[in-house]
């Protein structure tokens, strides 16, 4: 009798932490759902943020239904068709686990830190009287701490920035966490991808640019004591506007346009 009263607590805690331990795995599935539609809605408006789209006064979901949405094939730029990837099913950083729809970067080709870049992704289109108004395209790269997402909104000349946002980091709050700061974001707006011989030439200074005329177009005021978050903007920017991120897909979007006058 004395045994099983020693016993007993132990038994009554395991018990406790059993029921404590399934309750929470059933309320950590059972919130996934919402969980998962709440980040798809965050996104959403990020996007739309960074193509200057997002209002109060709209459902994000109404405004974002206006935007066309497509996949591509990253190294040739051409669109992939839906019946062959569906635009609804694809999970564009998931399928940097996958061998078939990726590839291993060597250091030397890898600025921004991806170590693994997908074979496809999405884009999203913006058409005004049936002419391109604006472009949208998921970019992320290694800041000081993290792994920085957002998105990067083109003119319809495809070379001008309408906007960027980004929606995860983990840089440091108050440092390299102004990555969302507004008044930093608003800067990127009129900046130029690329120089006349069609380079990346995109930079961030450290302090305020004292750039005039045409080679202000191409620099945007560094982040106060974050220089190596900015740098690591900067990276991003050079991967994915570059050869292996999504200038093959722009330069043959702007012939299309172009053609179709």
């Amino acid at each position: 009798m004395a045994k099983e009263s020693f016993f007993r607590p132990f038994y009554t805690v395991l018990v406790l932490a059993f029921v404590c331990s399934f309750l929470v795995s059933l309320a950590s599935v059972g919130l996934r759902p919402r969980q998962e539609a709440n980040r798809a809605q965050e996104r959403k408006k990020n996007i739309l943020l960074a193509a200057d789209l997002f209002t109060t006064e709209k459902n994000i979901d109404q405004v974002f239904a206006t935007i066309q949405p497509r996949i591509i094939d990253l190294a040739s730029g051409k669109f992939i068709p839906e019946n062959e990837i569906s635009v609804q099913q694809f999970d564009q950083l998931a399928s940097t686990n996958d061998k078939q729809r990726s590839r291993l970067l060597p250091k030397d080709e890898d600025p921004a830190g991806l170590r693994r870049l997908e074979k496809y992704s999405l884009v999203y289109l913006v058409k005004k009287n049936n002419r391109l108004s604006k472009v949208i395209l998921p970019v992320r790269g290694k800041g000081l701490w993290s792994t920085m997402y957002g998105y990067v909104a083109l003119n319809g000349d495809l070379r001008t920035i309408c906007g960027i946002a980004f929606y995860e980091h983990g840089e440091t709050p108050g440092l390299g966490g102004e990555i969302e700061n507004p008044a930093w974001l608003a800067s990127w707006q009129g900046k130029k991808l690329y120089d006349d011989n069609g380079k990346v030439a995109l930079k961030i200074v450290k302090g305020k640019s004292k750039a005039t005329g045409e080679a202000a177009l191409h620099e945007v005021d560094g982040l106060s004591g974050a220089t190596l978050t900015g740098n690591g903007v900067e990276r991003l920017f050079h991967f994915w506007f570059d050869k292996q991120g999504f200038k093959p897909f722009l330069d043959r979007l702007q012939q299309e346009e172009e053609k179709n006058g």
